[in-house]
């Protein structure tokens, strides 16, 4: 698996509008409409939009 980068400030904001905690993910891809994100203790991936 890709290791994730933290997230920078406009990626943050994304994850607060779906009630994510920033500082339990991490993101692997950065797509133009999503973020690809695995949380940092437990490897779940998600996918949310930008």
């Amino acid at each position: 698996m890709k290791q994730g980068k933290r997230p920078t400030r406009k990626q943050k904001e994304a994850m607060l509008l779906v009630r994510l905690n920033p500082e339990n993910w991490l993101v692997t891809k950065n797509v133009s409409d999503k973020l690809h994100l695995v949380h940092r203790e437990t490897d779940r991936e998600r996918i949310i939009p930008a």
